[in-house]
């Protein structure tokens, strides 16, 4: 007997709303009849503002207090970005289901300057992520990026607000929620590579729950899955939480394989060490840990010693 009601958990931001609906709206679909409800809940990412995420620390910021409500009975599911997703999840719980990737660029927002190449030196650039900042001041030493943090629509308010010139942000976020028409430019791939899952959505339940497990495999989609174990896979290894100056990308290539391409870089972009490795899907995490190996040997290693992050692996 499938469940006759559901419960998801969700964050109450905007972009959080639209991806509950969402799944929501999936399972309407996909079992007539069946009853969903959405729990709006408060993480401790959503609460300090105040301060850059990489302070903040600790693992699950925004998923935390979801999952413990949902160890504890009180919803059957979460959605989540799955780039916010720590890559060990608490006992009990596990990823039903990844959904179909859009868009993992990242975009920039500049009204005045619209590219980023257009951005004069010393230009004051917006954004949360030790990621993108790494790898922006790579390509522009001169820059002032500033920390930006708030969820999408607070974020667009600050760009005038606070006086940037330019602030970075998701393409998907900004696409989910309408906002398309802001972007004005996408950063290519060779410049920034996008954060570990990017663009995708994870489904999260508990282990034990066969029957919510079996009624999510429809929004599984395979070749998702095989590039995010990939990504997971190599951030798991160099450190294994959100908020480090890595990024990694993974695609389906042809006769089932994947290529994998990362970075690991300074704060300040001065060391960047990039590199790829392909192989077969079906050997995605080996090829995440292998893609690692390489970029800690290379200079990776003493990079997130300084920084305090490298676990003993």
């Amino acid at each position: 007997m499938k469940k006759d009601t559901i419960v998801i958990g969700t964050r109450s931001s905007k972009l959080a709303l639209w991806q509950a609906e969402y799944v929501k709206g999936r399972l309407e679909e996909e079992y007539p009849g069946l009853k969903v409800e959405l729990k709006l809940m408060t993480t401790k990412g959503d609460k300090i503002l105040d301060a850059p995420l990489a302070k903040i620390g600790g693992k699950g910021l925004f998923t935390k207090e979801l999952e413990m409500d949902m160890l504890s009975g009180g919803i059957d599911l979460a959605v989540h970005s799955l780039k916010d997703m720590p890559t060990e999840l608490p006992e009990g719980l596990t990823l039903a289901a990844i959904t179909k990737r859009f868009d993992p660029g990242d975009a920039v927002v500049s009204p005045k300057f619209k590219t980023f190449a257009a951005l004069p030196c010393g230009a004051k650039v917006g954004t949360s992520s030790l990621r993108r900042k790494a790898q922006l001041l790579h390509a522009r030493p001169d820059l002032n990026i500033c920390d930006l943090r708030g969820n999408v629509n607070t974020r667009l308010a600050k760009l005038e607000s606070e006086n940037f010139d330019a602030i970075i942000l998701a393409v998907a976020g900004l696409k989910r929620l309408g906002f398309g028409e802001r972007i004005t430019e996408v950063l290519p791939r060779d410049m920034v590579l996008p954060a570990v899952g990017q663009g995708a959505l994870a489904i999260e339940t508990r282990e034990d729950d066969a029957e919510m497990r079996e009624m999510l495999a429809f929004l599984n989609d395979e070749a998702t899955v095989h590039c995010a174990k990939a990504e997971r896979a190599f951030l798991g290894r160099v450190e294994g939480g959100c908020q480090v100056p890595v990024g990694v990308y993974a695609v389906p290539a042809d006769n089932d394989e994947i290529q994998v391409e990362a970075v690991i870089a300074s704060l300040d972009g001065q060391r960047l060490y990039r590199d790829k490795l392909s192989g077969k899907a079906s050997d995605a995490e080996k090829i995440g840990v292998e893609l690692a190996e390489k970029l800690l040997a290379a200079g990776g290693q003493a990079i997130l010693q300084e920084l305090g992050l490298l676990q003993n692996k």
